[in-house]
């Protein structure tokens, strides 16, 4: 396991599946605010790559996000768009509704820097995020990732299109603790 302050990353239970559908998927405004689509129900027991890990997927590493004070599951965390040949990924996080406001989401993006700088030698980590996203925009600059820009227009949510802000950081400017 991964550890931050607060949380720790792991690998993804069986049983953090139905939780994980209830709370964020089955969530028609949190699941089409979060993806990259449009939002479409998930068959329970189905193979769904938001739910169940292809460990044989290169390309992505999906964490499950639990309390490091109880093991309490309180969400998902991801490095995607894994680029090998460039050094570079994404992240991204879902906090179950319980879970929002508490500081989690600062923690799982530092853990998240660190598995994607130390772990695996990347150079360059960005978020994508809603412009009103007002957590993941926090949680990311306290973790010293920096605005490179906005796309207009660029997300449809839920019968408009949406703002999208485009952070990035590098290596050298990473520091380990510096949430503010």
């Amino acid at each position: 396991m991964l550890k931050g302050n607060r949380v720790g990353l792991r690998a993804r239970h069986e049983d953090d599946i139905p939780v994980l559908r209830t709370e964020l998927y089955d969530d028609v405004v949190n699941s089409s605010r979060a993806e990259g689509g449009p939002w479409r129900p998930i068959t329970p027991g189905s193979n769904d790559p938001r739910l169940v890990v292809d460990d044989k997927e290169q390309g992505s590493v999906q964490f499950s996000v639990v309390e490091l004070d109880g093991g309490t599951l309180v969400g998902t965390a991801v490095l995607w768009g894994i680029d090998n040949h460039n050094r570079s990924a994404h992240l991204g996080l879902g906090l179950l509704p319980s879970s929002r406001g508490k500081g989690y989401g600062t923690d799982v993006v530092a853990v998240l820097c660190h598995y994607g700088f130390v772990v695996r030698g990347l150079q360059r980590l960005q978020i994508e995020t809603l412009s009103d996203n007002f957590g993941m925009l926090r949680a990311a600059e306290r973790n010293g990732f920096v605005r490179e820009g906005v796309m207009r227009s660029s997300a449809w949510v839920l019968g408009e299109f949406l703002d999208e802000v485009l952070l990035g950081l590098l290596a050298q400017d990473w520091k380990p603790d510096a949430k503010a």
